[in-house]
């Protein structure tokens, strides 16, 4: 299916929710956001690769063997990440994508606009915050 989006097309409650063009615009964003995150982790890759330095100054490999292990921290989110964007974007091709996996509600589309990777309403992850919490405070 080919859906044509203007340059310009926002999501809106106007429209009925998860439409092919609602889906389309989701499915874009969130392989921009993978085709970003992917090129970032093939930055740090270059960057860790580069780094094989033997520093003579103890406080410079100890500054340097810190900054490797933030990059590899961040290229460890970023692969995490992108395994929530694959699965947001096989719940599209199913028709599950914008949907609560716990109510099977709608997500508000302000959510998927600032998270497209949510699965959960806003309640659904208070609930699920709040049960946390208890559980940790035991």
């Amino acid at each position: 299916m080919n859906v044509t989006l203007p340059h310009d097309y926002r999501p809106s409650s106007d429209e009925p929710f998860m439409n092919s063009r609602m889906l389309e615009y989701f499915r874009r964003k969130l392989n921009q956001w993978r085709a970003d995150l992917l090129s970032e982790s093939n930055d740090t890759l270059q960057h860790l690769q580069e780094g094989g330095s033997l520093e003579p100054d103890i406080a410079d490999r100890a500054s340097i063997e810190t900054e490797r292990s933030l990059e590899l921290r961040t290229r460890d989110r970023a692969r995490k990440l992108i395994g929530k964007i694959d699965e947001a974007l096989d719940r599209i091709d199913k028709g599950t994508y914008g949907y609560c996996l716990e109510t099977s509600e709608p997500i508000s589309l302000s959510r998927l606009e600032a998270r497209p990777i949510a699965t959960l309403s806003i309640e659904a992850q208070e609930r699920h915050e709040r049960m946390e919490r208890t559980h940790r405070d035991e």
